[in-house]
C-alpha cells in the first residue's frame, strides 16, 4: 500500500508548507500540490495524482475542503476511490474510510461542509443586495470597451472579425453592441 498526499491552497500568495509537512508526517511517499481555487474544475495536480492511485493505495489530504466544495462532489470522489479500492484519509478531521466509523463520519462532515458553503453563499448574496441598495455595489468592471466594439463595427467589420481582433467571443461582441 502506498500513501499519496494532495495539498491545495486557493491563491498564489498562500503557503502550502503546513499541509505538505502534515502529509509528510502522515507517511505520504508522493505529494502533489497546487495553488488554485477549489471551485476550479481544472485541477491538474489532483488529476495527475488520481491517475497513479491503485487498489490498496491511500489518498491523504489535510482537510475535506482541499479537494471538494460540495457534498455531491465529496460523495462522488469517495465513491470513485472506493470503486478503485483506494481509501481516503483526512488528517485534521481524523477520517479514515477504510473503517465503517470513518465512512459514517465522512458522510456527516460532507453534509456539514455543503451546509456551510450554502450559508456562506447566502451571506454573500445578502451583502451584495445591501450594497446594491446603498448604491455602493457596481459589480465587476467591464473588460470590454463597448465604444471600441462600436468603432470597429462602424469601420465595416463583422461580428466574427471584431471578436478575433479583440480576442473575445462573438457573444461578447453582441452584448457590447447591445449595451453601447
Amino acid at each position: 500500500m502506498s500513501s499519496f498526499g494532495y495539498a491545495r491552497v486557493s491563491t498564489a500568495d498562500q503557503d502550502l508548507t503546513i499541509q505538505v509537512d502534515a502529509l509528510k508526517a502522515a507517511g505520504c511517499e508522493t505529494i502533489r500540490s497546487e495553488k488554485l481555487s477549489g471551485s476550479s474544475t481544472k485541477r491538474p495536480e489532483l488529476n495527475t495524482l488520481l491517475e497513479f492511485l491503485r487498489d490498496g493505495d491511500e489518498f491523504v489530504v489535510t482537510r475535506l475542503d482541499r479537494f471538494a466544495r460540495s457534498s455531491r462532489e465529496l460523495q462522488n470522489f469517495a465513491h470513485d476511490l472506493r470503486e478503485r479500492g483506494v481509501t481516503l484519509r483526512v488528517l485534521e478531521q481524523n477520517i479514515d474510510t477504510s473503517t465503517a466509523a470513518g465512512k459514517c463520519f465522512f458522510d456527516m462532515l460532507a453534509a456539514f461542509a455543503e451546509f456551510e458553503n450554502g450559508i456562506r453563499k447566502e451571506r454573500q448574496a445578502e451583502g451584495i443586495a445591501k450594497a446594491k441598495a446603498k448604491g455602493v455595489y457596481r459589480g465587476r468592471k467591464p473588460s470590454i470597451d463597448p465604444l471600441e466594439v462600436l468603432g470597429l463595427k462602424a469601420d465595416g467589420m463583422g461580428v466574427t472579425a471584431i471578436a478575433k481582433e479583440m480576442g473575445i467571443s462573438r457573444v461578447s461582441v453582441y452584448r457590447a453592441l447591445k449595451t453601447a
